[in-house]
């Protein structure tokens, strides 16, 4: 399953935490042309280095499928940054 929600969430030190939520689909189609030359370029590459494309494309998807219930905590000194991909 594709994710459909990244949710942001930065702590700041004495301030209120900001909190972004961004659906993924909206920003997939928008995005749509960029992601066509992307897996266009990465199948250019996967010739050049004799790859597999459709072994390529199918770890793709595989990575992306895997993304939901991913966390991602990122602190730098006091400030702190999280990531959350469902």
């Amino acid at each position: 399953m594709m994710p459909q929600l990244v949710t942001v969430r930065v702590k700041r030190p004495d301030r209120r935490p900001i909190r972004i939520w961004v659906p993924v689909l909206p920003v997939v189609l928008v995005l749509s042309p960029v992601v066509v030359l992307a897996v266009l370029g990465g199948a250019v590459a996967c010739l050049v280095y004799s790859v597999s494309v459709v072994q390529a494309l199918g770890t793709g998807w595989r990575i992306v499928s895997a993304l939901p219930g991913t966390w991602l905590d990122v602190e730098q000194g006091r400030t702190a940054v999280l990531v959350t991909i469902r």
